[in-house]
């Protein structure tokens, strides 16, 4: 992977946005404040997977983007996906996919 993989990841989030909102995983509704401030990984005992890739993971990852921050140099999103993903009643194939994508840049940037 090059040296600066912001725009590999900034093409990779959107279409992880543009795939949960074509399952019908992406919600109009923010959690309250304190339900984004839990401590546990991936706030598991506040917010669903999905919406904790909405309101936390997708933003805090835009942020270091667009501030060309350096990239997380590890992620196991996708691996929390899969479990959390056998739950759902819609395909997220496609976005599993994306999410190992995700995954596999991270791994690289560093």
């Amino acid at each position: 992977m090059s040296f600066n993989s912001h725009p590999a990841v900034a093409d990779v989030l959107l279409r992880i946005e543009a795939e949960m909102r074509d399952c019908s995983l992406w919600s109009s509704q923010t959690p309250i404040e304190k339900a984004l401030k839990s401590i546990q990984p991936f706030c598991v005992d506040t917010l669903q997977f999905t919406e904790w890739q909405e309101f936390v993971f997708l933003p805090k990852m835009k942020e270091i983007i667009e501030q060309g921050w350096l990239l997380p140099s590890s992620s196991d999103i996708s691996a929390m996906a899969e479990e959390s993903f056998s739950l759902y009643q819609v395909n997220t194939n496609n976005l599993l996919n994306l999410l190992i994508e995700c995954d596999e840049i991270l791994m690289g940037a560093h």
